[in-house]
């Protein structure tokens, strides 16, 4: 199993802040943003990680991490994505490193409570196709939607204005190998850009797609209002852990 790590594009909605460095090497409480998903990561037993980011602040991460040594039972590699082409497009710098293995794919601003081990358990024990994690939020409009029927998700709707539910896909997503050859498939959107949520149509339309609802909060660091809100929910976090200690 590999990780992969979507950390690029420009941050323009928390400019200024990321005017002079990359937005997953802000602060969320006493660590750089980009930490939380490779701990995430780490802490499920995922040990060879690739970086996937971008921008003229690319090197930073190398300066930040390094070979990943300090995690201690980390390999760390890196590679660049031009431009803004969209999710699925930076996932397919990833086909090389993946190869024919699975793959649990985050993106940098991702920031969870609890382990994701359980979910990563149940991927490894499914044959073919592909996971998603979703969350139950009061705003589901700003994120992709989805459509539940009984046991299994029907569609995934990317910002709707009349939301189908309130459950949302997280930045979270476990594939099979096959995901690159979906890619390769894919037309880009009204906005230029390659959707991993017509990735995830994809498998859904093939009934090839398993979710879980999360255990635990969840927060993207988007925007300076969910940036605020990362910080918060860790920070609190933090705080509860050196209380039970």
């Amino acid at each position: 199993m590999k990780g992969v790590i979507l950390a690029g594009g420009l941050g323009k909605r928390l400019y200024p802040l990321t005017k002079i460095t990359n937005k997953h090497l802000l602060p969320i409480f006493s660590k750089p943003m980009i930490y939380y998903p490779l701990e995430t990561l780490l802490e499920a037993g995922i040990h060879d990680i690739l970086i996937v980011t971008g921008g003229s602040n690319a090197g930073d991460f190398l300066r930040l991490l390094g070979d990943g040594a300090e995690f201690g039972n980390c390999h760390l590699n890196y590679t660049y994505q031009q431009g803004e082409g969209g999710i699925a497009q930076a996932l397919n710098l990833a086909a090389h490193f993946v190869g024919k293995d699975k793959a649990v794919v985050m993106l940098g601003d991702n920031i969870i409570e609890k382990s994701i081990a359980p979910y990563v358990e149940k991927f490894q024990k499914q044959s073919a196709g592909a996971r998603v994690l979703l969350k139950e939020v009061e705003d589901p409009e700003r994120f992709g939607v989805a459509e539940i029927r009984g046991e299994q998700i029907v569609s995934i709707e990317e910002k709707p204005i009349y939301p189908k539910s309130s459950y949302i896909v997280i930045g979270i997503y476990l594939y099979d190998s096959n995901v690159f050859d979906v890619v390769k498939t894919l037309k880009p959107s009204a906005r230029g850009e390659l959707e991993i949520t017509d990735v995830n149509n994809f498998y859904v339309s093939k009934g090839l797609m398993e979710y879980d609802l999360l255990d635990g909060w969840w927060s993207d660091a988007g925007t300076f209002d969910s940036l605020l809100r990362a910080n918060n929910l860790v920070a609190e976090k933090m705080k509860e852990t050196e209380r039970v200690r």
